[in-house]
């Protein structure tokens, strides 16, 4: 598209990529960050107990909990009314709920905080990444938005940087996380004012005023998932998708509580050495970006995922080691560009036409966090008990949700950016109009 709204020339594609894609940046650093903000209050002070570990846990699933309802709210929200004004809503949101910590760190005010985050970075990234994809063409739109996920790799990084400094520091630490945080999502808002609303959204919508019968303005309703082509995608997205991200939550979310509680290592010296992670991230990605829009991604996909699932396995099989934890830790960072966040998001984003494309991506994402969510909670009290068990267990969902996702994009994947201006005949009434809605 070369016009935005209000006749303006459309940003640089690449410009929303990089804007957009910080919606990646602050989830992965929150769902990296906060976990370790709360092993850090598990001591508040000497005269008064912390945060025990089902505290971390229910903190925890209640954080995975708020993506999970802010993934489904946000999708379809956006979809409805626009992607701009829901983007800029949901990160001022989650800079509030980063903010609401450092008033109090007691239980029930990190409750507060930690659901708010969830809701505001659940609720934006379905919309971001609709932006973005709808901003790109056919020939960079995977790069794109693989390089937007490259950005989540930072994101960690600097939850990584924050533990390895301030890990020794025990609650100051993590107000100090909580703190950076908010001033993050404060300045991606600020970033966020530049970019208008999506040019394909603001056509959509405007076709279906006008009555113009295209695939973009007629299928609008959720049950539209139902219907061939779009269900085979949906159905696929979901199995393969919710297995994986439940797999890849115990590492993710709970590397620190395993080295810590386990291993008997620092959080200091657990997160210094997985920065290692972040340069393996960078050249899987770089690498990933160079196939995925070509026909070898089913190939990269495949690799990919029999090295998440082995190297989940590491630490079962030669001993849950400081050492081993690391391995374990890398390897999976480096194969899962190939098998899991990336190529989820291309495939959602290539699946569905413009007024199903966020609320699919937020479907997407609110299934899986609710079912990582309800594995959270009961996460640290798994680890204690026999991680052995955990981790085959996790390797097991992992290589089921990679086979599902094989079996359903296995073919050419079908790219609704090629025909959703087709003409088609109209088949249901239109939904009932809705002041600012795309029926307005």
């Amino acid at each position: 598209m070369s016009k935005s709204d209000k006749g303006r020339p459309a940003p640089n594609a690449w410009w929303v990529g990089i804007v957009c894609g910080l919606a990646t940046f602050v989830d992965t650093g929150i769902t990296t960050g906060i976990p370790i903000a709360l092993v850090l209050f598990q001591a508040l002070k000497p005269d008064m107990p912390g945060l025990t570990p089902n505290d971390v846990g229910l903190l925890t699933g209640a954080l995975t909990a708020g993506v999970a309802i802010g993934s489904l709210l946000g999708g379809r929200l956006g979809d409805r009314w626009g992607r701009r004004t829901v983007f800029i809503a949901t990160m001022a949101l989650t800079a509030v709920g980063a903010a609401i910590p450092l008033l109090d760190a007691t239980f029930p005010t990190l409750l507060i905080g930690v659901t708010l985050i969830g809701i505001g970075v659940g609720a934006d990234l379905p919309v971001a990444l609709a932006t973005i994809s709808e901003a790109a063409t056919d020939r960079n739109r995977g790069k794109i938005l693989v390089f937007s996920n490259l950005l989540g790799g930072f994101g960690i990084l600097l939850a990584v940087l924050l533990a390895i400094n301030f890990g020794a520091t025990g609650p100051t630490g993590g107000l100090v996380i909580f703190g950076t945080f908010a001033a993050v999502a404060l300045g991606v808002l600020l970033l966020r004012l530049t970019i208008p609303e999506s040019a394909v959204w603001l056509a959509a919508r405007n076709e279906r005023r006008a009555g113009i019968h295209t695939v973009r303005a007629e299928l609008v309703r959720l049950r539209d998932f139902g219907q061939t082509p779009y269900r085979r995608p949906f159905l696929t997205l979901i199995g393969y998708y919710v297995l994986a991200a439940m797999a890849t939550s115990v590492a993710g979310s709970f590397g620190t509580f395993v080295a810590v509680n386990v291993t008997g290592a620092s959080i200091a010296e657990y997160n210094s050495w997985t920065t290692l992670a972040m340069p393996a991230a960078i050249v899987a990605a770089i690498w990933f970006m160079a196939v995925v829009d070509t026909k070898l991604r089913m190939s990269y996909y495949v690799v990919g995922s029999f090295g998440v699932v082995v190297a989940n396995l590491l630490p079962v099989v030669f001993g849950f080691s400081l050492p081993m934890l690391i391995v374990s830790t890398v390897a999976t960072v480096f194969f899962s560009a190939f098998c899991f966040e990336t190529i989820m998001k291309v495939w959602t984003q290539e699946s569905f036409p413009t007024m199903l494309r966020a609320t699919a991506q937020g479907t997407v994402y609110a299934i899986s966090r609710f079912a990582t969510a309800g594995l959270n909670i009961v996460t640290p009290a798994l680890v204690l008990l026999n991680p052995s068990a955990l981790y085959i267990g996790v390797s097991v969902l992992a290589a089921t949700g990679f086979f599902i996702g094989w079996l359903g994009f296995r073919r050419n994947a079908r790219n609704e950016f090629d025909l959703e201006s087709a003409l088609v005949s109209p088949e249901v009434e239109p939904e009932p109009d809705t002041p600012n809605s795309v029926n307005a």
